[in-house]
C-alpha cells in the first residue's frame, strides 16, 4: 500500500499537478499580424479565385440588373389585368425556391446524358451527343447568370413596380395628349420617375458585388453546381473560405479571407454612393 505522503507527492502534491493550458480566445490568442492575409494573397490559386469571383459578379451585374427594370415596365404597360397578375405571379414564384431545388431542376433539364434538353436536341438530330452544360467550365458562368435571372428577376421587379405605381398618372395623360408615344412616355416619365429606386438598388447591388449582387448568392450556386470538372471556373473566394474553415479547420485563415471580402464590399458601397450622388443627385447617405 502506498503511503499518504507518496500519494500526495504523486497525485495530490503541488509538484505532481499538471496545469492545463487555457484555450485561446479573442484576448488570449497569439497575435499573428498580417500572416493569413499574406498567405491568401500569395496562394497559387488567388488569381483564379479572384478572376472567377469578379467575372461571375460582373456578368450578373451587366446582364441581370436591367432585367427586373424591363420586366416591371412591361408588366406596368400591360392593360389586361388577368395576364398582368399571372405574369407577375409566375415571375416572382422562383424566388421562393431554394438553390438546392434549383440545382435539382437544372440537373434534370441540362444533364449531359439524361437531361430533358439534351435528349430533345439529340432526338431532333440537332446535336449528335449531349452538351455538358453543368460540367464544362466554359458553360458554368453562363449557367449561373441564366439561373440567377430566372430565380430573382420577378422578385426584384416588385420594387420597381411599386416605384412606377407612385408616379403621377396625370403626367402620362398630359404626355399622351401632347402626342408622345408609349416609348417616349417610358423614357421621359417612367424611367425618371423610378430613378431613385434604380439608384438605391444599384448601390446595394454594388455593395454585395462579390457576393452576387441582387440576383442571388454566388456561394450557393458555386458550392452546389461546382465539381472537380468545372472547378477552374466555379471555385470562388466564398467557397474557398468555406472549405478552408469547415473542411480543413483553419478558422483563422478563413476569417481573414472573409474579412478581405467584407472590407472590399464596404469600400464599394461608399464609392458607388458618392458616384451616384454626383451623377444623379441621389444616394443612400
Amino acid at each position: 500500500m502506498l503511503s499518504a505522503r507518496h500519494c500526495s507527492g504523486r497525485w495530490g502534491g503541488r509538484s505532481g499537478i499538471r496545469k492545463r493550458k487555457t484555450p485561446g480566445g479573442i484576448f488570449t490568442s497569439e497575435w499573428v499580424g498580417l500572416k493569413y492575409f499574406k498567405e491568401f494573397f500569395t496562394d497559387y490559386r488567388f488569381g483564379e479565385l479572384l478572376r472567377n469571383t469578379i467575372a461571375i459578379s460582373t456578368l450578373k451585374m451587366v446582364f441581370a440588373f436591367p432585367v427586373p427594370i424591363i420586366l416591371a415596365i412591361l408588366i406596368s404597360e400591360c392593360h389586361n389585368k388577368f395576364f398582368k397578375k399571372t405574369v407577375q405571379t409566375v415571375s416572382y414564384l422562383p424566388n421562393f425556391i431554394s438553390w438546392v431545388l434549383v440545382y435539382g431542376i437544372s440537373s434534370a433539364l441540362f444533364a449531359q446524358n439524361n437531361g430533358v434538353l439534351n435528349q430533345l436536341l439529340v432526338n431532333a438530330g440537332i446535336i449528335s451527343k449531349g452538351i455538358p452544360l453543368l460540367t464544362d467550365p466554359d458553360y458554368f458562368w453562363g449557367m449561373t447568370v441564366v439561373l440567377s435571372i430566372w430565380k430573382s428577376s420577378g422578385w426584384w421587379a416588385i420594387i420597381f413596380l411599386a416605384a412606377i405605381s407612385g408616379i403621377d398618372s396625370t403626367l402620362y395623360e398630359a404626355a399622351r395628349i401632347d402626342g408622345a408615344g408609349r416609348l417616349k412616355r417610358i423614357w421621359h416619365i417612367t424611367l425618371p420617375g423610378i430613378k431613385g429606386a434604380i439608384v438605391t438598388v444599384l448601390i446595394l447591388s454594388i455593395g454585395s458585388f462579390l457576393g452576387g449582387g441582387m440576383v442571388g448568392s454566388n456561394f450557393e450556386q458555386s458550392f452546389l453546381m461546382g465539381n472537380t470538372v468545372n472547378n477552374a471556373a466555379s471555385e470562388i473566394i466564398q467557397t474557398y473560405a468555406f472549405k478552408m474553415g469547415m473542411a480543413q479547420g483553419r478558422f483563422s485563415y478563413a476569417t481573414a479571407v472573409d474579412l478581405i471580402q467584407s472590407l472590399i464590399s464596404i469600400i464599394l458601397v461608399i464609392i458607388s454612393n458618392q458616384v451616384a450622388k454626383k451623377v444623379s443627385g441621389e444616394g443612400l447617405f
